[in-house]
Parts: structure tokens; C-alpha cells; sequence
């Protein structure tokens, strides 16, 4: 296993830069997902790591060990890529003992001719055979292993080769958006078969993607980035529970937080006339602040003359088990939704499915004590913007 450490990596080409001072340290075993948009830097930074591409500046450190200078063979981490790389003419078991059997060659066995034969001997070798049938096994490619690529899913081409990178026995994993071609439902069997693989290895996992329901289900630590910079770097809870600002508000959770432009004051901030309460202590001072109000934290109802912040419902999307209700606050409220805010509306999570109707008035209830509140400048979350892993959205 190897600890990783990444001491302010920065990354430019040409005139643009797109990594920014990147700073983390990953234990042995953690499970890290790279969590941004495309054009985040993200897959860069794996690239960094895994010595594919070399950083403009900073220090990859494995285990206290300076790896700037090692190639990827050098550092003995697994790549996984996006895009299966498998070998078409080979078979799954051929594709799976690759690496062991070039691991084997000597110079002149790379002669066109002789590779072939060299390639059939080595793999024919006891303990090469002996570990593919291990790992084989583990990933459930037992009845596939004498086929070829072109007869097998993208699930099954995607465990193959997971497969051929843990054959290696690496130091680490690396993997860019493996799942990302593939259907929903293939992607749940797969995030699950990914995490049953790590913790069954105990091995680092890097992992990259845009999905925030990977991050969210696979993840123990996630880094946010946006344009290069991090945003927050915490646990899947702490970034759900206490987003670092209002991107990592807006960025996480579907839908996403609802953002309303409240004013604070006396300790206290105040949004379509209701005065809510001081969750975020002495650092709520007077002047404009961002309410953040998650949409399983508000409730809805027909009353349109409750106490909370009324409005008329616009759109309704039952999911079953759950639905979402788009409230269009009263104008009289004179109510500023975040710019962010998709159409406009509040978002409202409600358990099981509603009685209420597209145009009926409502009323949403808010919970003061289930309230994030953020900086209404720097988008900064006011109960955590002391963290030293935050960044402003400069």
C-alpha cells in the first residue's frame, strides 16, 4: 500500500493553466474520488500521479518517496482508463496475464515472430496461470475468459480490465471515469463491484469522475474542483451536510440546494419575511448573507396561508418513492432565488407522492436549524470558512 501526497501541484499548458496549487494528502487505503465538471483538471491531476504527464510544478510524493523522475512502470500504480484499452485479438485470459508476461520478456523476445511464441510460453508459466485464475475468479470472468473483447459487454470488457490492472499486484489504483460508458444500470453493479474491491484489497483508490452519485456512494474522501481549484476535500457527509461554498452547494445533490438571498441581522438572517435562526452563531454579521436550504429539509403543503414562504407549485416530478415539487415563490415576497437557481423555482423533496396539483398555491415550511448560511460575495460557508482545505470562488 502506499500513502499519497500531492504538495502544491500545479499544472499549465501553454498559457492556460488548468491545476492550481493542489495540496492533499490520501492514507493508505482511502478511497479518493477527483469529483468536477469537465474541464475541472481532474483526470491532469491522475495523470500527474500516475507520471503520464508531468506537472509544471510541485511534488508527488509516495510514501515519504519523491516520485517526480519515476515513470508509471517505476512508481507501480494501475491504470484503469475510460476506455477499456484491451487487446481485440487477445482472449479475456490473455488480456488479464499481459502485463505478467511482458513483465517476463527479454529484449530480443520482442522480435516480431518470436513475441508471439515467447507470449504462449510465459503465459502458460504456473504462477502466471495460478494468479489470472485468482483474479479471474474474484471478478466473476470465469465463463468468459476464452472469448475475445467483441464478444462481451461493456460491463464485462470493464471488469476485464479492472481485472488486468490488479493482476499487477499494484502499489495503487488509478482509474479516469471507468463507468462512464456504460448504461445506469450496469454502472450500479459496477460501482458496488469496485468498492467490494476495495475493501477486499485494502489498496489506495484514485478515482475520477463527474457523477456525483459515484463520489457520493463510493467515495471516503472526495475532492471538488472547479477550474482547477479545490473546493472543498472531505468526507461525502461533511461536503453533503456542510458544503465549503455555494458551488459545492449547488454541485452536490440532486436537485441541489436551494440558494435564497436573505439579509442577516441581530444574529439572525431574515428570507420573504421570516426570520430564521442564528445556526451559524456570531459569524452571521449584519448585511446581505446566501440562504442554503436543502430540498428534503423544506416540506410543502396546501395551506396558503401558513407560516413560511408562499408560493404557487409549477412543476411536479413523481419518482415514486419520492417526489419533487418546483414552488414559484409570491412576488409579493420579493424573494431573490441565487442566479443559479434552475427556473427559478424552490425545490421540495417530499416522501411518497402529493396531493397537490401544477398551479395550486402552497406554502413551503422551512426548518431555521437545518439552514446553511454563505458569505453573499465569496459564496464562503460561514460556519466553516476558517477550514484551511476551502477556496474562494475568485
Amino acid at each position: 500500500m502506499s500513502k499519497l501526497s500531492l504538495r502544491n501541484i500545479s499544472k499549465r499548458f501553454g498559457d492556460t493553466q488548468v491545476i492550481h496549487d493542489f495540496n492533499a494528502d490520501v492514507d493508505n487505503g482511502e478511497f479518493l474520488v477527483l469529483l468536477g465538471a469537465s474541464g475541472s483538471g481532474k483526470s491532469t491531476l491522475l495523470r500527474i500521479i500516475a507520471g503520464l504527464t508531468d506537472a509544471t510544478s510541485g511534488d508527488v510524493i509516495f510514501d515519504n518517496l519523491r516520485v517526480n523522475r519515476q515513470s508509471p512502470r517505476e512508481r507501480g500504480v494501475a491504470f484503469v482508463f475510460q476506455s477499456y484499452a484491451l487487446y481485440p485479438h487477445l482472449t479475456v485470459r490473455e488480456n488479464i496475464a499481459f502485463p505478467l508476461v511482458l513483465d517476463k520478456f527479454k529484449g530480443w523476445q520482442h522480435i516480431p515472430g518470436i513475441s508471439a511464441v515467447a507470449r504462449r510460453i510465459h503465459g502458460a508459466s504456473k504462477d502466471i496461470a495460478a494468479n489470472v485464475d485468482k483474479v479471474i475468479s474474484m471478478l466473476d470472468l470465469d465463463d468468459y475468459a476464452k472469448r475475445k473483447p467483441g464478444g462481451l459487454s461493456g460491463g464485462q470488457r470493464q471488469r476485464v480490465a479492472l481485472a488486468r490492472a490488479l493482476i499487477r499486484n499494484p502499489s495503487m489504483f488509478l482509474l479516469d471515469e471507468p463507468l462512464s460508458n456504460l448504461d445506469a444500470k450496469l454502472r450500479a453493479e459496477l460501482r458496488g463491484e469496485i468498492v467490494r474491491l476495495h475493501r477486499s484489497i485494502g489498496k489506495t483508490f484514485v478515482y475520477v469522475t463527474h457523477d456525483q452519485v459515484e463520489a457520493m456512494t463510493m467515495a471516503t474522501q472526495i475532492v471538488i474542483l472547479h477550474n482547477g481549484i479545490v473546493q472543498q476535500h472531505a468526507t461525502p457527509q461533511e461536503i453533503y451536510n456542510r458544503p465549503a461554498n455555494t458551488y459545492v452547494a449547488r454541485f452536490i445533490g440532486s436537485p441541489p440546494m436551494n440558494l435564497l438571498s436573505g439579509v442577516a441581522e441581530d444574529g439572525s438572517a431574515t428570507i420573504g419575511g421570516i426570520r430564521l435562526g442564528a445556526t451559524a452563531g456570531s459569524r452571521l454579521a449584519n448585511g446581505g448573507v446566501t440562504v442554503g436550504l436543502r430540498p428534503e429539509h423544506l416540506s410543502v403543503s396546501s395551506d396558503a396561508f401558513g407560516v413560511g414562504l408562499h408560493g404557487t407549485v409549477r412543476r411536479i416530478e413523481d419518482l415514486g418513492a419520492d417526489t419533487l415539487i418546483g414552488v414559484q415563490p409570491d412576488p409579493a415576497l420579493n424573494l431573490k432565488l441565487w442566479e443559479l437557481n434552475q427556473d427559478e423555482l424552490i425545490w421540495v423533496r417530499q416522501e411518497g407522492q402529493t396531493r397537490l396539483f401544477t398551479g395550486d398555491a402552497c406554502t413551503v415550511e422551512v426548518d431555521p436549524r437545518l439552514a446553511s448560511y454563505f458569505h453573499s460575495e465569496t459564496g464562503l460557508n460561514l460556519a466553516t470558512s476558517d477550514s484551511p482545505n476551502l477556496a474562494s470562488l475568485s
